[in-house]
């Protein structure tokens, strides 16, 4: 079996090339010796997850390492097999923090309650470098009595937050649920309110999170919805619930995503369906093999990541704590590991 699943991967290994990234990005080849934890871990896991994007990956060399992956026996093996560790550094600090996918309630026609409409991206907007800004949008009429309600929600400031994480869910009163993706955004650039409030001395930065945000707003009748619009940027949104309910929301590759073992990252570095090995540090350590799946307007470097935490509040709340440096360390197929050595170190 070993003998066949090396003629597998070395007949897609030719063609491979290191993955573009900045010049002054450095490269360093580890054993899995150095991986603290990595004995320790579900590999099958963390295999699963991979197969479920790996199908999709375009290089030969990962396409072949799929096959592979589809007839192992074992998991750890497999990994220790066919892959090298890869440290990616540009010269910035590792960064961790975390996110999840909103559950909101809802309904699909409007009434006292459900009063808050989650809204497809009209036409005339897709053809835009810049729309019209949050504040037109929800103050002008322009998105009334068109159609592209998708459904109604009851509380503003989880809209607000929902736009922010770009997917959710909606529990309808029947109990059924419909799930949205993000469909595009009205061009505007994003501004954090949370350091808003920090710089209007409201709070100093380590006290703000999401709840904190959510809190400060909803005590804030008339302040609360004018500091959400100082945040110009404003997402639309798709329907997606042929994803099944106990499945992730959608990720970057367009498969569902998976609590504590799917990762978002910045795809100049890390190759969208690499494996990840993940050292955080901080109050509750995390050492785990996840899968990169993802991408995230404000994960960029090297060495940042946004860990899937779930869905619902308990998640939300769980994701919002987490700012913790450590360490990521990519998987990479042998041969385009030791592709991203100088000439005189191979």
């Amino acid at each position: 079996m070993r003998r066949t699943l090396l003629a597998i991967i070395f007949a897609g290994l030719a063609m491979t090339d290191p993955t573009s990234a900045a010049e002054d990005t450095e490269y360093r080849l580890l054993e899995f010796a150095e991986l603290d934890g990595w004995e320790d871990d579900d590999h099958q896991a963390a295999l699963d997850v991979f197969l479920n994007t790996c199908r999709d990956m375009k290089s030969p060399d990962w396409r072949a390492l799929c096959k592979a992956a589809s007839v192992q026996k074992n998991a750890k093996t497999f990994f220790e097999l066919f892959f090298r560790p890869v440290e990616i550094s540009d010269g910035k600090d590792a960064l961790f923090t975390g996110y999840f996918e909103p559950e909101l309630e809802g309904d699909t026609r409007p009434s006292s309650r459900y009063r808050y409409p989650i809204y497809r991206m009209p036409p005339e907007a897709k053809g835009t470098s810049r729309w019209l800004s949050r504040r037109e949008i929800e103050e002008e009429p322009v998105m009334k009595d068109r159609g592209l309600e998708i459904v109604w929600v009851d509380d503003p400031v989880e809209l607000f937050f929902l736009q922010v994480q770009g997917s959710g869910r909606v529990k309808l009163p029947d109990g059924r649920f419909i799930r949205v993706g993000y469909g595009g955004a009205n061009g505007h650039k994003y501004r954090s309110i949370g350091a808003e409030l920090v710089r209007r001395g409201v709070y100093n930065a380590h006290q703000v999170s999401a709840q904190v945000i959510k809190n400060w707003v909803r005590r804030n009748p008339v302040e609360g919805p004018e500091l959400l619009r100082h945040n110009p940027s404003y997402v639309f949104f798709r329907e997606v619930s042929e994803v099944p309910a106990d499945k992730g929301p959608l990720g970057a590759m367009n498969r569902s995503v998976t609590t504590m073992r799917s990762i978002a990252v910045d795809p100049r570095y890390t190759p969208l369906g690499a494996p990840v090995w993940v050292e955080k540090d901080g109050k509750n350590k995390l050492r785990r093999l996840m899968i990169a799946q993802d991408t995230g307007s404000a994960i960029k470097g090297a060495q940042r990541a946004d860990v899937f935490f779930g869905t619902g509040d308990k998640a939300g709340r769980s994701a919002g704590r987490l700012r913790d440096p450590g360490r990521m360390v990519v998987l990479m197929p042998i041969q385009r590991a030791y592709a991203y050595l100088p000439v005189d170190a191979q």
